[in-house]
């Protein structure tokens, strides 16, 4: 991991190159790397922001490089370890993992070849230049190259006396661009904006061949294939900052209109229909059995919200894995279950390799629920639904799980009305509550200097437990995600509950307690939790509903939403919560959109 830029064309590309790595930055890295082929090899290679690889790239000048960002997996951050390796006069730039490196590294060493990284990619430059000895070109090569990598790649290669570059993938995302002066290769849209809305989306063992002039591409099994060219609705301003200070700000504040569009579909419908999730979803979800929702992080934690809703709406058994947990126990298959994988990017790898487990498992019932219409996870699904919440930039996910939570709540309606649990009234007044929640949500961003004066008073702490119950626990979940990955506070969540069952032991002045109240059936129950707090000198810091009967005293802070909003009260309660976070990290100074150590898009185990 984690970000890919490669273009031959007939001009500079040392420029796209760098702008292409910059618009990649927010998918996480720790180093940065170009390779330039002008006519000899030339690479650059840096810690740190793609600024200071930028620094040294300015006066270069080349038409044909590929360049890299670098999220650690073998090998700590170092110059040394950053992107691209090189073999000779060939270099390699990889996403992904190798699994069977280490026998190939043993193979090659013994063959004379010197390593001088601690990565898993330098020995797929040595592989390369170790297979061109007796294959035709660089294409040749590299396709009898990839068919010894166990593991996840996408890679760009290029070399010395060839005017092409050379991509492959194989359970890591990869694209091309096709230029009116050359072509690119990237990993995602984003990056090639700045040259081409035109983008062919390579699949599962292509390998690509570019040149300015045209293109070529091969599959899995060595025959020639097309793949269909897509023109890209993303706007470049869509991934520009704005008035913003932050992206993750932005995309707070972009969540009334990322739901909007989300919602976009039933804004004049009387009733719900299950082709809101594909052609074939009245046959499929005609006779479902269970859910079972598979998902990562903050989706995982908007499965566990669904879970509620499914349940209570539509009278199904719901169960909710972490991916990268699911695959590797043995369970219990049903060929009747609805598998339901959610992920932003589509790329997650633990979520994409759990359904191809669940499928091959006989569970052929799968729901896509994702932000980017031809990424892997939505490929490899029979039904699909689309969150349009538009690219997310910041690290920390915002709008994305918003917009995952309206359509897991048109799910569960659906579903219920699919069973014939729906009455019409009951079902009209859903409907009217999902139109109006982009207003609702609106109406909570209000709240905003309330919440950074919060931010204030415990950013200088090292500690924080966030209390929910119900369907709230998740979002107490969420929020202490968000806090921990933005802020660095460690923060744990618990349902309210719970707190007497041992974090109690932990409350003290010193330990802020962040808590959703909404005006529901376990309103009187979380009251008696805070009370419990109170009662231990604990600092309480309460978002409640208008009306919901929580009053401030000394160390009982309150802030209360607009409205109450009944079965979709999480999708408000999340908003202040994500809010809180991005103040704290403001106080205490932390890089809010690229937390250390985390990546955007995680698509290695």
């Amino acid at each position: 991991m984690c970000g890919i830029v490669a273009a031959v064309a007939a001009r500079n590309v040392v420029p796209v190159l760098v702008e292409g790595l910059k618009k990649l930055e927010y998918r996480g890295y720790d180093s940065a790397g170009i390779a330039l082929l002008n006519p000899t090899l030339t690479r650059l290679r840096s810690i740190g922001r793609v600024a200071e690889l930028a620094v040294q790239a300015a006066g270069q000048s080349a038409q044909l490089g590929i360049a890299h960002t670098r999220w650690a997996t073998h090998g700590v951050p170092s110059e040394r370890n950053a992107h691209p390796h090189v073999s000779g006069g060939l270099a390699v730039v990889h996403n992904g993992i190798i699994e069977n490196y280490a026998a190939i590294k043993q193979e090659l060493a013994a063959a004379g070849y010197v390593f001088s990284s601690d990565t898993d990619t330098e020995v797929i430059a040595h592989l390369v230049q170790e297979t061109l000895k007796t294959s035709a070109d660089l294409f040749a090569a590299v396709q009898r190259a990839t068919r010894r990598l166990v593991g996840a790649y996408a890679i760009a290669v290029l070399c010395e006396n060839t005017e092409r570059i050379v991509v492959a993938r194989q359970g890591a995302p990869l694209l091309l661009g096709l230029g009116t002066d050359g072509n690119y290769a990237a990993s995602d849209a984003s990056a090639l904006l700045q040259v081409t809305r035109r983008m062919v989306y390579l699949e599962e063992g292509d390998v690509a061949e570019l040149s300015r002039e045209g293109y070529r591409i091969v599959g899995a099994d060595g025959t020639a294939v097309t793949r269909e060219a897509h023109e890209s609705t993303l706007s470049a301003d869509a991934v520009e900052l704005g008035d913003y200070r932050h992206y993750m700000q932005k995309e707070i504040f972009e969540q009334p209109q990322a739901l909007a569009a989300t919602l976009e579909m039933i804004g004049g419908a009387q009733a719900l229909s299950p082709n809101l999730f594909g052609a074939s979803a009245p046959e499929l979800l005609a006779d479902v059995s269970s859910v079972l929702i598979i998902a990562c992080g903050t989706s995982y934690h908007a499965g566990l919200v669904a879970r509620y809703w499914i349940e209570q709406i539509a009278g199904l058994s719901c169960t909710v894995e972490v991916a990268s947990e699911y695959r590797y126990r043995v369970s219990v298959p049903d060929a009747a279950q609805l598998v339901v994988a959610i992920s932003q990017s589509g790329e997650t790898a633990d979520t994409l390799a759990s359904i191809r487990h669940a499928k091959a498992l006989g569970m052929t019932k799968t729901l896509a629920i994702c932000n980017v219409p031809e990424s892997a996870i939505v490929r490899e699904c029979a039904l699909r639904f689309l969150t349009r919440a538009g690219p997310e930039i910041g690290v920390a996910s915002t709008k994305a799980f918003t917009t995952q939570l309206a359509t897991l709540f048109l799910l569960a309606a659906t579903l219920a009305k699919q069973a014939g649990r729906l009455p019409a009234e009951q079902e009209a007044g859903y409907l009217t509550a999902l139109r109006h929640l982009p207003v609702a949500v609106q109406k909570v961003l209000a709240l905003e200097p309330g919440i950074a004066a919060w931010a204030g008073l415990f950013a200088d702490k090292h500690h924080a437990l966030f209390l929910g119950r119900g369907p709230h626990y998740p979002i107490a979940l969420e929020g202490a995600l968000k806090l921990k990955e933005i802020s660095y506070i460690h923060a744990e969540a618990y349902p309210a509950g719970e707190l007497k069952h041992g974090p109690l032991a932990l409350v003290d002045r010193d330990m802020p307690v962040i808590s959703v109240a909404p005006n529901d059936a376990l309103l009187e129950k979380l009251k008696s939790n805070l009370k419990e707090v109170a009662a231990r000198g604990g600092e309480l810091y309460v978002f409640a509903d208008a009306d919901s009967a929580v009053e401030a005293e000394p160390g009982l802070h309150i802030l209360r939403l607009p409205e109450h909003y009944g079965v979709l009260s999480p999708v408000l309660h999340v908003v202040p919560l994500q809010l809180l976070a991005y103040h704290a990290a403001l106080v205490k100074g932390t890089d809010v959109d690229k937390p250390r150590n985390l990546a955007k898009s995680v698509t290695v185990e």
